[in-house]
């Protein structure tokens, strides 16, 4: 099977080449035949690609030590859900799903539209299956997960024992579908300028070929957060380590697009500036791909140095310098066919997000690479740390918030003083209520006072474009308010759907702010002995300690009090991992319905008579998790076609059965 997944990788080498030659040559000379035969091709190397991958697997599920891969990264004594998860675990393995996962994409890409967009999916197959060319040829080359040792190992090393968890077996796919799927709407932007085919058809075939990844990225961040909140053991759930923003940078980038594309749809405005957008949204993530897997950045997970390094730099400056050079030459067909009237504008709002977005990005890629930079320049590497980010990202995001909620509130060109006046009238109001409530709770810091305020104006906001679509459709049907709402959802999924988001959004803002109010701790007990953190009391009772095959075992058992009042046992452990000689640490958090009360055991003495403990007390944390929630269900609910899509979409196959030269008519000679 070992044999065959290799095998099949190389044939995958060929599909792809083959793909791209036949997708080129078919939409120059306009043959339907080639056409076809490059889809079909992408086609057979999906199902190539999955081969190659299973083979893997199987040599994973039957612990085949020969295989180097399998040797590093699985062991005896790995759960099933971990061996399962060691596909991606390691650097080859995960290249190989890297490719896989696009190849799958590419083949959705080419089921969905196997009768519409006719003139751009020939370009857009040859970018998808170039791209599928790239990972096999790194796989290959570079980075072959079938290597087999000279010798085969009775056990092999194991996953790193803190990505042993749930968490992880979901958290990477997810990441790796939302940076992968990237390469779609990419493909699409070079396809339109390839065809010629500038107008909003392009928009169209890319937008939710767009969500997809923006929806998988997002929530795998988040998933993300919550794997580092419950097993680092640090207290938090976003520390600004170089792989997070790796992984934010193109999420940032592709929020910006979707944006602003709603301006070039309505308004024909920003054509060269989405295509820029589009160009460096994937170009992030090929960067951050890079960041990740060359080893110049050091991170919990990011891979070991190799030299794949330099095949992502030629990969890059490929991607930079073909879709410069067509952007350049169809500059003439994107003349943007209005232009901003006023400030006081929705097309304004949205520019002027999409700035903020950028900028916040461009801030996290300079405090990612300063260390880089400095050790290049100085020899000496200079750690740019959570306050630096913190500080930059702060006032941007309360920026952000006024945004979510202003931006729906402008009218389109420009905003009367009358419309702004009845526009920004409940808003303001909520956003004062807010105000005088959170401060009369006793906040006094700033930022927390401003987000929470400007939270609130947009909560108004959201709530005044809801009661204004449901009056609307209360006072054109006998729709009864619950009735009517579910209809704007299900109507209007584009832009109802959208304010859920902003509502996720808002809910996970509201959870960031909570780390204002946090409060740490360092205390040393002896047994029986209690501390007051906040307005708890924690008792330490007994240690335990525990020894088997893999790892040795100290937890210690304290219970926890309020004003009195018992609320539970808490158990944070400690092990320590013998073949990888490695401690790792589970907390125990008890949560309340506003806050939570996390603990960390740190050390003990060696007759379990003391111990040392971190204790943090995190208010709104659970804020996170709902908005995180929210966040996932929202965009799936956005991306989930309504009932007119699925109609549009069978009167296109309907009418293009027989019209291929009409269709690829705008095709350049």
């Amino acid at each position: 099977m070992v044999d065959i997944g290799y095998f099949a990788l190389c044939l995958a080498l060929t599909a792809a080449g083959y793909a791209v030659f036949a997708s080129l040559v078919g939409a120059r000379r306009r043959h339907e035949g080639l056409i076809r035969s490059g889809e079909n091709a992408a086609l057979a190397l999906c199902g190539l690609y999955t081969v190659a991958a299973l083979g893997l697997w199987y040599a994973i599920f039957t612990h085949d030590f020969e295989l180097q891969y399998v040797a590093q990264n699985t062991s005896l004594a790995m759960p099933t859900q971990y061996v399962l998860a060691s596909l991606w675990g390691g650097q080859s393995g995960s290249i190989l799903f890297w490719g896989w996962v696009l190849s799958i994409y590419t083949a959705a890409t080419v089921l969905f539209n196997r009768h519409r967009y006719r003139a751009l999916m020939p370009y857009a197959v040859a970018v998808l299956t170039g791209s599928c060319f790239f990972f096999v040829v790194l796989n290959i080359f570079a980075a072959d997960p079938f290597v087999r040792l000279p010798f085969t190992p009775l056990d092999g090393s194991g996953l790193n024992p803190i990505l042993q968890h749930p968490y992880m077996a979901i958290h990477p796919p997810l990441l790796y579908a939302g940076m992968i799927g990237m390469t779609v709407p990419f493909a699409f932007g070079i396809a339109a300028l390839a065809a010629r085919q500038l107008d909003n058809s392009w928009l169209h075939a890319m937008r939710r070929w767009l969500l997809i990844p923006w929806t998988f990225l997002g929530g795998g961040l988040l998933l993300g957060g919550k794997w580092a909140y419950v097993e680092l053991g640090w207290g938090g759930y976003w520390g600004w380590d170089p792989v997070e923003n790796a992984s934010l940078m193109p999420w940032l980038a592709a929020t910006a697009l979707l944006h602003s594309v709603m301006i070039q749809e309505r308004k024909g405005m920003l054509k060269v500036w989405n295509m820029v957008l589009l160009f460096f949204t994937f170009g992030m993530t090929i960067f951050g791909t890079f960041l990740t897997r060359s080893g110049i950045v050091s991170s919990v997970h990011a891979f070991a140095q190799s030299n794949v390094g330099t095949y992502f730099v030629v990969y890059l400056f490929l991607i930079i310098a073909g879709s410069t050079l067509l952007l350049w030459r169809r500059l003439p067909d994107l003349q943007a066919e209005t232009h901003l009237e006023s400030f006081a504008s929705r097309e304004s709002a949205f520019l002027f997000n999409n700035w903020i977005l950028l900028a916040l990005l461009f801030a996290v890629l300079w405090g990612t690479l300063f260390p880089v930079i400095s050790e290049a320049l100085t020899g000496e590497k200079i750690t740019v740390g959570a306050p630096f980010f913190n500080q930059v990202s702060t006032p941007m995001g309360l920026i952000l918030i006024f945004l979510t909620g202003a931006g729906p509130l402008f009218a389109w060109r420009r905003t009367s003083k009358e419309g702004f006046h009845r526009n920004f009238g409940v808003p303001a109001i909520c956003a004062g209520v807010t105000l005088i409530s959170v401060a009369a709770f006793g906040v006094v810091d700033f930022y927390a006072l401003m987000s929470l305020t400007l939270c609130g104006f947009a909560a108004g906001a959201i709530v005044l474009e809801y009661s204004r679509g449901i009056a609307a459709r209360r006072r054109t049907s006998a729709e009864s308010t619950p009735v009517a709402f579910y209809r704007l959802l299900t109507k209007s999924r584009r832009r109802y759907g959208g304010y859920l988001v902003h509502v996720a959004m808002l809910t996970l803002f509201v959870g960031f702010t909570g780390n204002a109010f946090s409060v740490e701790r360092e205390v040393v007990l002896q047994r029986g002995e209690s501390a007051r953190v906040g307005d708890y009391t924690v008792t330490f009772q007994t240690l335990a300690v525990g020894d088997d095959d893999s790892k040795a075992v100290s937890a210690a058992a304290l219970t926890l009090e309020r004003k009195g009042r018992f609320l539970a046992t808490l158990i944070p452990e400690r092990h320590f991992y013998k073949k990888a000689q490695q401690n790792t640490t589970e907390v125990s958090i008890y949560t309340r319905w506003f806050e939570d009360f996390y603990i960390i055991l740190v050390g003990s003495a060696d007759d379990g008579a003391s111990a040392k403990f971190q204790v943090y007390i995190n208010p709104l944390v659970g804020c996170v998790w709902w908005g995180a929630a929210l966040f996932v269900i929202s965009s799936l609910w956005t991306i989930w076609p309504s009932a007119r899509d699925r109609r549009m979409a069978r009167l296109d196959r309907e009418s293009s059965v027989g019209t291929w030269e009409p269709a690829l008519a705008g095709v350049p000679s």
